[in-house]
């Protein structure tokens, strides 16, 4: 069985009080194909997840909902399994640099902005749509469209982020790489005043959506950019 047809099995819930973030999330997935399931407190989130955790393979998640107070909604969740499902939270929702490290104990997954333009949606929450062997890269993502050459073997290839993290891009692109192959990414960070080259593996890959590049070797003034460019940029499009 592809790739595809595993994830088409799999239901997505997105837990949202705002009907304008929740029924975007929602159509949108639904319009490529996903069963998804929404809903608007944290009970019923629990409830939910309780009821139909073998089925459930991926849960967005705003940490204000009623009925629910931030961190302690995820430890709810992990107390029903320690790793299953799969948690992505709306980063708008997102109190403090604190809760993001608490969250990285609790095996959440990643972020995403709950206001990301529709055309980004599939492509943010694709990586976290596979099983445990692919692509699963903790902490903060920041959209972000910018050009990004990359080198395997005698081949140069061009293409446009999706987004990034500290440890690596996901990668606009109709023809992905196999996973695990090694590929020297260059690129430039809005404002930057030169490229960062890094040599990076292939840890997803989507022939609708791209491909997920995972840092392996960074130099450590680059590593020290990237990081400052996504904790700037995380926090700003937080809840009030």
């Amino acid at each position: 069985m592809g790739s595809s047809a595993a994830v088409l099995a799999r239901t997505i819930v997105v837990a949202d009080d705002t009907a304008f973030v929740r029924d975007r999330f929602k159509t949108t997935l639904e319009a490529a194909g996903h069963r998804t399931v929404a809903v608007t407190n944290g009970n019923d989130l629990v409830a939910l997840v309780t009821a139909d955790l073998d089925r459930i393979g991926l849960v967005v998640v705003d940490l204000r909902l009623p009925h629910a107070n931030g961190v302690s909604l995820i430890r709810r969740l992990r107390r029903i399994d320690p790793v299953r499902p799969t948690i992505v939270v709306f980063s708008g929702t997102i109190a403090s640099a604190a809760e993001v490290q608490e969250l990285a104990t609790l095996n959440v997954s990643g972020y995403v902005n709950e206001y990301t333009a529709l055309q980004h949606i599939l492509p943010a929450l694709s990586p976290h749509l596979y099983s445990d062997e692919l692509n699963r890269r903790n902490g903060p993502r920041v959209a972000l469209g910018i050009p990004v050459a990359y080198r395997f073997g005698n081949t140069i290839a061009a293409a446009v982020t999706l987004n990034i993290s500290r440890s690596g891009l996901a990668v606009r692109t109709t023809s992905p790489l196999q996973k695990g192959v090694v590929v020297r990414a260059r690129f430039r960070l809005p404002k930057g005043k030169r490229d960062i080259d890094a040599e990076s593996k292939v840890a997803w890959s989507d022939k609708g959506v791209g491909m997920g590049l995972e840092f392996l070797n960074l130099g450590l003034d680059d590593q020290a950019a990237i990081t400052e460019f996504v904790n700037s940029h995380f926090f700003s499009n937080r809840k009030a």
